[in-house]
This record gives structure tokens, sequence and C-alpha cells, in this order.
């Protein structure tokens, strides 16, 4: 009961926390630099499922986890991605473009991808996905948070701008104890292929990394938009990876689908947190 009611409750203050720091005009950036936002978009939209599609063909994992990776790979970026992207010295401003814009997104886009993975890998034994349900339930516990979000720092500017800080520590606490929970209640399974799954989810992060830079020099972007790109695709939304797998499940806690996005929770910023730093030696202005 505590981690049903717990775990979306946590996903609406860490969404809540994403609006807090965000203005409308952040949202102008799309047509301000288009090919940056784009590109962007795109890489996590889709290039990075695509990209979790043909991983899952190298590798022999269990049709639950195997699932439960393209779940995680249809996620937008964590909210964490605007803070590293600033200690990395990036483009913050399109950082927190990708992370809105996208989140926003995945209302649409996770339901539909979430449907047609469950078929792909869990066959026969896929329960019944309600797609509008999860689409419903989706903008309830991510859109709604960012809106009122929003909202309240053009409302009260002053007042959030005080207290913005202290709604990213506690949305960051929360993610912490989300993932915790998830690999406590899975740490039977985490422990049998953790040797398995935890270098796939590695390399396929130092990948999403790379790539993220090296399309970005390719359509003739700066390096430092470029890294901003490259950390939204290697760092994502965790948390509500697990509570997509909840709402799939529907069985109440937390299931073994949610095991990939719980691992990557960990595992994504032993690798970002060096990776950002070769990255922008490498590829700087």
């Amino acid at each position: 009961m505590l981690i049903d009611v717990g775990l979306p409750l946590s996903l609406v203050v860490i969404m809540f926390s994403l609006g807090y720091g965000l203005t409308f005009a952040d949202f102008g950036r799309v047509l301000s630099v288009p090919r940056a936002v784009i590109t962007g978009i795109l890489g996590q939209v889709v290039l990075l499922p695509v990209l979790a599609f043909f991983a899952l063909m190298l590798v022999n994992l269990p049709p639950a986890l195997a699932f439960g990776v393209m779940l995680l790979a249809f996620c937008p970026g964590g909210v964490t991605t605007n803070i590293l992207t600033k200690l990395a010295g990036g483009n913050v401003a399109l950082s927190i473009t990708l992370t809105a814009v996208v989140s926003l997104l995945s209302v649409l886009t996770v339901p539909i991808l979430v449907s047609w993975a469950a078929t792909r890998y869990l066959g026969e034994a896929a329960p019944s996905i309600n797609v509008t349900g999860i689409a419903v339930t989706m903008f309830a516990i991510t859109a709604v948070p960012v809106i009122i979000g929003m909202l309240v720092r053009v409302l009260a500017t002053a007042f959030a701008e005080r207290t913005e800080r202290a709604v990213s520590i506690i949305a960051t606490v929360l993610f912490v104890v989300i993932i915790a929970a998830a690999l406590a209640t899975n740490w039977d399974l985490f422990i049998a292929n953790i040797g398995t799954l935890g270098p796939i989810l590695i390399v396929f992060n130092a990948v999403l990394l790379i790539l993220g830079v090296l399309i970005s020099r390719m359509v003739g972007l700066t390096g430092d938009d470029g890294l901003s790109i490259s950390i939204e695709m290697g760092v994502q939304n965790g948390t509500l990876g697990i509570a997509v797998a909840g709402l799939v499940a529907q069985a109440g806690g937390i299931p073994e689908y949610a095991l990939p996005a719980a691992v990557y929770g960990i595992t994504m910023y032993i690798v970002t947190i060096p990776g950002m730093f070769v990255l922008k030696g490498l590829f700087g202005r």
C-alpha cells in the first residue's frame, strides 16, 4: 500500500519540481533554436528506443527484463539532467527545454510504445494494456504537475526562486528512495541478473552519451549543445520507468519490469558523470 501510493506521489513531486524550474519562455526555444531542439527530441524519442531494440537482439535477457529495458528507453530525460549539464558546462537552456518538451511528449508516445513492446517481448504472457488508461494516468502524474509547477512560478516568482533549490533536493531524495524500494522489492531477481543486466545498461549508457555528441556535431551544433543533448539521452527518468511498469502490471507494488529502470537509476550516474567531462574535453567548442 505504501509503495502503491508513494510511487505516484513521488513522481508527482518530481515532475512538479521540473515545472517549478521552468518558465513559459523556455518553450520559446523550440522556435528560436529549432535545429538543436529537434535533434535532441529525435535522439530521445526515436533513436534511443531503436538502439535499445537492436541492443536486445545481441543479448539474452529474460522477456520481463527485456521489456523493462524498452520501458526505460521510452522514458524522457531525468530531472537531474539540467544540474549535470550545468556542472559539465553544457547549454543549460537547451537542456531545460528538452527535458520539458520530451517529458510532455511522453504522455503521447510512451503508452503506444509500451503496448507494442509488451506484445513484442512478453507475447502471450503480456498483460492487457489499456493505452488510453495509461495515457490519462501519465498525464495526471506527469504533465499536470509540470504545468502546476510552471503556474506557481509565474504567479509567485519570488517565492519560487527562493524555494526552487529545496524543492529540487526533495525531488532528488524521493528519486533515490524509489530506486532503493524497487531494488529491495526485486532483490533476488536483481542479484540473479545484475551480472548480465549491469554491463548491458552501462554499455548502452556510454553509447548514448557518445552518439548524442557525435550526432550533434554532424548537424553542425556547438560542443555545448552536443553535451546537453548527450546528457539528455544518457540520463533517463527512472522513476517514470518504474511507475509505468507498475501501471502495466496492474498488480500493486513494484514489478520485475521495473528492475532495469532501478538499476539504470544508479549506473547512469556512474557512467555519465565522468563521461560528460571526457566528452567535454574531446568535443568542446
